[in-house]
C-alpha cells in the first residue's frame, strides 16, 4: 500500500486520525526540492544470445532434476505470451481456449485501479500456445510453481551467467516490442498484452528493427519440439 492509501484509510479503518494536508504539504516540498518525479521506464531487452544462454543453463540443470521448475519453458512462454510471472503461475488448463482463437483468461490482472476481479482474456501467439501444449498435465495449473521461485531462479541464473541487469519482467517488454516490430496494430498488441490504453503501451515503441527477430529461432524447438508429423509442415 502506498502512503496516500495509508492516509486515506487510517481514520475509517484503524481509527487513527492522520492529517491529509500534511501529506499534501510534504509532496509540495519534495517536488520543490526535486526529490520526486516520474520514474524512468526500463528499456532493457534481452538479446537472443542471452536467452540462448539461459535456456542452455536451465535445460542442463533440469535434466538431472525433473521435479524442479522447467525454467526454459517458463522463459520462452513469458517471452512470446508477454505474461507476468504472477500471471504465469496462476494459469489453469481450463483458462485456455484454442477455438475460435488461441487465448488465455488472465485472472486478477495487475491494474492500478482494480486489485482483484480484473479477469481479462488475452490472445496467445502461436509460439506461446506451442509451449503450453508441450507441458505435462500434472496439476490444474499449466505452470504449477511459485512465482517468487521463478523470479529468484531467473535472477540467480543471470548472475551465474554474467548477464547484467536483466529482470524477468524484461521478457514481457521484449514480447510486446516484438509484436510492434512485426508491424502489428495497437489493438492487436493490446489484445495480447492486456494493456487498456495506448499511453501504457508507449514505452514499448523504442523499436530496434523491423520484422520478427525470433523467426526461425531454435530455442523454441528445444523447449517445445513439434511432433514429427508436423515438422515438415512448419
Amino acid at each position: 500500500m502506498n502512503l496516500s492509501g495509508v492516509f486515506r484509510l487510517a481514520g475509517p479503518k484503524w481509527a487513527y486520525p492522520l492529517n491529509s494536508h500534511a501529506l499534501k504539504d510534504a509532496r509540495t516540498v519534495a517536488r520543490d526540492l526535486k526529490q520526486t518525479g516520474k520514474s524512468r521506464g526500463r528499456t532493457r531487452r534481452p538479446t537472443i544470445e542471452e536467452i540462448d544462454q539461459l535456456i542452455t543453463y536451465f535445460v542442463e540443470s533440469y535434466a538431472g532434476h525433473p521435479d524442479s521448475i522447467p525454467m526454459a519453458s517458463v522463459i520462452v512462454f513469458a517471452l512470446f505470451s508477454t505474461r507476468r510471472q504472477e500471471e504465469i503461475a496462476t494459469i489453469t488448463w481450463r483458462d485456455l481456449e484454442q477455438e475460435p482463437r488461441k487465448r488465455v483468461l488472465v485472472r486478477d490482472m495487475k491494474h492500478p485501479g482494480q486489485k482483484i476481479g480484473n479477469d481479462v482474456w488475452c490472445d496467445l501467439p502461436d509460439e506461446a500456445m506451442r509451449v503450453v501444449l508441450s507441458m505435462p498435465r500434472v496439476d490444474q495449473r499449466v505452470f504449477p510453481y511459485n512465482h517468487r521461485s521463478i523470479s529468484s531462479r531467473f535472477t540467480r541464473a543471470c548472475k551465474a551467467l554474467g548477464i547484467d541487469d536483466l529482470h524477468f519482467h524484461d521478457l514481457r517488454h521484449e514480447g510486446v516490442s516484438r509484436l510492434f516490430e512485426m508491424g502489428e496494430t495497437i489493438p492487436h498488441v493490446a489484445a495480447v498484452s492486456g494493456h487498456r490504453d495506448w499511453k501504457s503501451l508507449q514505452r514499448y515503441t523504442q523499436l530496434q528493427q523491423k520484422g520478427d527477430k525470433w523467426k526461425g529461432w531454435n530455442g523454441l524447438d528445444i523447449v517445445a519440439p513439434l511432433p514429427r508429423n508436423l515438422q515438415s509442415v512448419a
